[in-house]
C-alpha cells in the first residue's frame, strides 16, 4: 500500500467522519491537502502533516480528491458548483465521493465530472467516526474498475476493506439497502430488548446472550452500550436515518419491491423526531418502544463492551 505516498490527494469535508478518515490517511504519510468550509475544524489535521487550504480551487492540482459532506446539494456545490473545485475547468483527474446520496444525484454528478474530464468513483461507507478510529470502516464502490483499483490502497488505509460492485451508481443502491436494513434492525432490536426486560430479564444479560448467539453482529455489539446504559451520544442522527429510509422506499417504488418493514421503521424514526429526540442517536428508538409498552427505562450502568476496542 505504498502507493498512497505517490499521489497528491485532496480532501473535502472535515466533519465527524471526514476528520476521522482524513486523519488515517495523513498518519499513513499521504500527501494530503484539506478543505473545509469552516477552516478551524480542519486545523487539527495539520499536526499529522496535512496542509489546510483556503479555497476549493487550491485542490485543483491534486491527482485524486475525496469528498464527504452532508447532502447531495452540498456535494454538487463543492465539486461542480459556481465556486466548486472544477469551476475553473480543471481539477483532479479522479473524484471519489463517500457521501450517501441518491442514484439520480450521483448519475448527474458523474456526467458533470465527465464533461470536465474527470472520472468518478462512488464510494459510500458503512460505519461512523468511532468505527473509523478502530480501523473497521468498510466501503462499497462503483465506477470504472481501473479507477477503483487505483483508489483502493487509500480506502484500505482508512478501513477494513472495500467491495467493488460494478459500474455506474450500483454502490448507491447497495448503501441505501444497507441503511434501510440498519433502520429495520435497530427497531427490531429495540422491540425484543424491551420485551425481554418487561418479562424480567436485565437488558445487559439479554444482549450478552444475543451477542454470543448466531444472531449477534458487529452492529448489535456496537449498540449494546446505548441500549443498556442509555447513552445516546450521536453516531447517526434520526434525521439522517430518515433520509436513507426515504431513499430506500423511493427505490422500492421505482423497482416495484414491497417494503413493509422499512415503511414501519421509517414511521418510527419520524415519531422519534416528532417526540423531541432528534438530537439523540437513532438507538433512542428503544425509548419509544418502552413508552408504548408502559415502562420507563433507566440506565443499568453495566460494564458492557461495544466490540470495537
Amino acid at each position: 500500500m505504498s502507493d498512497v505516498k505517490q499521489r497528491k490527494v485532496g480532501w473535502i469535508g472535515a466533519g465527524r467522519m471526514g476528520m476521522a478518515m482524513a486523519t488515517r490517511l495523513a498518519k499513513a504519510g499521504c500527501d494530503l491537502a484539506i478543505y473545509n468550509r469552516t477552516r478551524a475544524k480542519a486545523e487539527p489535521l495539520a499536526k499529522h502533516g496535512a496542509r489546510i487550504v483556503e479555497r476549493l480551487g487550491d485542490l485543483a492540482d491534486r491527482d485524486i480528491v475525496f469528498a464527504i459532506v452532508s447532502t447531495e446539494d452540498d456535494l454538487e456545490a463543492v465539486l461542480v458548483g459556481p465556486d466548486g473545485l472544477y469551476a475553473g475547468g480543471r481539477g483532479p483527474r479522479i473524484a471519489v465521493d463517500c457521501t450517501s446520496i441518491s442514484l439520480d444525484a450521483s448519475a448527474r454528478l458523474r456526467a458533470a465530472l465527465a464533461e470536465r474530464g474527470a472520472q468518478f468513483l462512488a464510494a459510500p461507507v458503512s460505519g461512523n467516526a468511532k468505527v473509523v478510529k478502530a480501523g473497521k470502516l468498510s466501503f462499497v464502490c462503483s465506477g470504472p474498475r481501473p479507477v477503483f483499483d487505483e483508489v483502493e490502497p487509500f480506502l484500505l488505509h482508512m478501513g477494513a476493506g472495500a467491495s467493488y460492485v460494478g459500474d455506474g451508481e450500483l454502490s448507491r443502491i447497495v448503501k441505501i439497502c444497507h441503511n434501510v436494513f440498519l433502520g429495520v434492525v435497530i427497531q427490531s432490536l429495540a422491540e425484543i430488548t424491551v420485551l425481554a426486560q418487561k418479562a424480567g430479564v436485565p437488558r445487559h444479560a439479554f444482549l450478552d446472550f444475543m451477542n454470543k448467539s448466531v444472531l449477534g453482529s458487529v452492529f448489535s455489539r456496537y449498540k449494546t452500550p446505548a441500549l443498556v446504559n442509555l447513552d445516546f451520544s450521536v453516531t447517526f442522527t434520526p434525521a439522517l436515518l430518515r433520509k436513507d429510509l426515504d431513499l430506500g422506499l423511493d427505490a422500492g417504488h421505482e423497482f416495484e419491491v414491497p417494503m413493509p418493514m422499512a415503511s414501519v421503521a421509517r414511521d418510527m424514526v419520524q415519531t422519534l423526531i416528532g417526540r423531541g429526540h432528534a438530537d439523540k442517536d437513532f438507538a433512542a428508538l428503544i425509548l419509544l418502544v418502552a413508552q408504548a409498552s408502559g415502562i420507563e427505562l433507566s440506565p443499568e450502568n453495566a460494564p458492557v463492551s461495544d466490540g470495537l476496542s
